[in-house]
């Protein structure tokens, strides 16, 4: 029974890797048999965990029920809680979307979203889930690991998602120890080419970081807003944040 639902828990986090998935794209990739993949996807889609992009036709994706699952995630730190207002403030001082990040593993998933009201941005919901060193928020959480625990933490050679990400360990730790110094840190067209994000570490009693605060913007205006601006406003968010848990 238990390895039943590793089983099950392993193509659930396969299906939000490679969505939308076909049965036979995921039994390849996890090496099992077509027919073994089809009864756990049907399983999990009567969980309601997935469902057929247009359908009974499309690929497997993820139904909004993780999503529902991720409001939950930080309760016992009171993270969403005291992010609230500073995300808020954040949003509507720099006219950008907002993110509330935490990590798991190997990656930062954002657990809440302050919309931007402006008619052009990039949709990146509460759930998603990022590899930290191509992403703002996780740089920004690692920037306050020693660097052993950051090379514990990830592999020599880094997954490279463009040819902006960063995908070797020293250059990685030269960029994080520039995160302490300006206290922010910066992803442009790591991920993804049309997108930046600048992030700030939001820290515990003790200094370790509880996650990070982000705004969130298509790479092209980040010229106009200007790096720096969003990198302070970003900053004093965290500040915020931190100074409750300080209290």
């Amino acid at each position: 029974m238990q390895q039943t639902v590793v089983t099950a828990l392993r193509v659930l986090d396969e299906v939000a890797r490679i969505q939308p998935a076909g049965v036979s794209q995921l039994a390849n990739s996890m090496d099992m048999p077509k027919s073994t993949m089809q009864r756990i996807l049907r399983a999990l889609e009567a969980a309601d965990w997935i469902r057929q992009a247009g359908g009974r036709t499309g690929g497997w994706i993820l139904t909004t029920k993780p999503i529902d699952l991720s409001r939950h995630v930080t309760a016992d730190t009171g993270l969403r809680e005291h992010a609230r207002a500073a995300m808020e403030a954040l949003r509507d001082e720099t006219g950008e979307s907002v993110h509330l990040a935490v990590r798991e593993g190997k990656e930062v998933v954002v657990v809440e979203v302050e919309e931007s009201s402006n008619p052009v941005r990039i949709y990146w919901p509460a759930g998603t889930r990022s590899a930290c060193h191509a992403s703002a928020n996780g740089k920004a959480i690692l920037s306050q690991m020693s660097s052993d625990e950051v090379r514990d933490l990830l592999d020599d050679d880094l997954t490279g998602f463009t040819t902006a990400t960063i995908t070797a360990m020293e250059r990685l730790e030269e960029e994080l120890e520039l995160v302490r110094v300006r206290g922010y840190a910066v992803a442009e067209g790591e991920l993804r080419d049309d997108i930046a994000s600048i992030a700030a570490p939001i820290l515990g009693r003790q200094g370790r970081p509880l996650g990070s605060i982000s705004v969130f913007l298509p790479i092209h205006r980040l010229p106009v807003t200007g790096v720096e601006r969003l990198g302070a406003c970003a900053r004093s968010a965290a500040d915020a944040i931190s100074e409750q848990f300080r209290n």
